[in-house]
């Protein structure tokens, strides 16, 4: 593969398009998977949203080049490493959001009225002052991963002219917190670094402070999608009061999932943790297949 090509492809990071599933998530739960002017909206939303996430990572990595050259992996990224210019990141980015803005734009329903639209410029427009900003607010910093998935469900449902169901975007609140506090513990523990040569907002996390953040991250994850699972919206949509079967299968997923952050030192790559973790993909499988099949009946 051409280098050049490569480093493109390193910098707009498709193994993280993954996190743009909660785009679908709506369509998926709601059951309008059988309305095919409906799933074309959804997967224009997805694809929107890689565009956007993409573009967004193209102007992190231009920020944080002289941070990432001090990091043991973040060195290796093509402007850090001084593979790709700056220019060539800037312009990168400047396409991808305008191909996202256009989808945007052109891919709506009816009902929808650039509402998806609505939700990338927020998504865009908060990464940029998180970037800028907001990444060396205590809390704050987490908070804005935290939107970044809450808009990203949005977009599927309110953006596509879905209804959200309160209690899945309350779950996917607790859980994105979850996984963002966990990246912050991950960093904090890193001991291949001093902590004045991190991210500075890591001088205001004590490891302490972390854990009870994770213990009520996790706590609420688990109580909202079992209130999910039982809430009487879900069983008129479903058709199903068995869906409270598969908290078992996500208790699993989350303690492991705690298990590789605070025991084996993982966290700060979340896809990259879940997909090279065989134990983390069998329970991902096995609770996707359960939800099917619950869902079938």
């Amino acid at each position: 593969m051409n280098s050049t090509l490569r480093s493109l492809l390193l910098l707009i990071r498709p193994t993280h398009w993954v996190k743009n599933l909660f785009v679908l998530a709506g369509v998926f739960f709601a059951e309008d998977w059988h309305r095919p002017d409906l799933m074309v909206l959804a997967f224009s939303a997805f694809a929107a949203f890689c565009l956007a996430s993409s573009a967004v990572y193209c102007i992190n990595d231009i920020l944080d080049r002289e941070e990432d050259r001090g990091h043991p992996v973040k060195k290796m990224r093509p402007l850090a490493a001084g593979n790709l210019s700056v220019r060539t990141a800037v312009l990168t980015s400047l396409v991808l959001s305008t191909l996202a803005l256009a989808i945007g734009i052109f891919a709506h329903g009816p009902q929808a009225n650039f509402k998806l639209l609505i939700t990338l410029l927020a998504y865009m427009v908060v990464n940029l002052f998180y970037s800028r900003i907001l990444k060396h607010q205590v809390l704050l910093d987490v908070f804005c991963i935290a939107f970044g998935f809450i808009i990203r469900l949005l977009a599927g449902t309110w953006g596509i002219g879905i209804p959200p169901s309160q209690w899945f975007l309350l779950c996917t609140l607790a859980l994105s917190l979850f996984l963002g506090f966990s990246k912050r513990y991950a960093e904090r523990m890193d001991m291949r670094r001093p902590l004045n040569e991190k991210r500075l907002v890591l001088q205001s996390y004590s490891p302490e402070f972390l854990r009870i953040l994770l213990a009520v991250t996790l706590s609420a994850t688990l109580i909202t999608y079992g209130l999910y699972t039982t809430n009487l919206e879900t069983l008129q949509i479903h058709h199903t009061a068995n869906l409270i079967y598969t908290l078992p299968l996500a208790m699993l997923g989350l303690f492991r999932y705690l298990y590789l952050v605070m025991e084996k030192g993982l966290g700060e790559n979340t896809v990259a943790d879940i997909l090279h973790d065989k134990a983390m993909l069998v329970i991902c499988f096995l609770y996707f297949i359960t939800v099917g099949i619950l869902l079938s009946y």
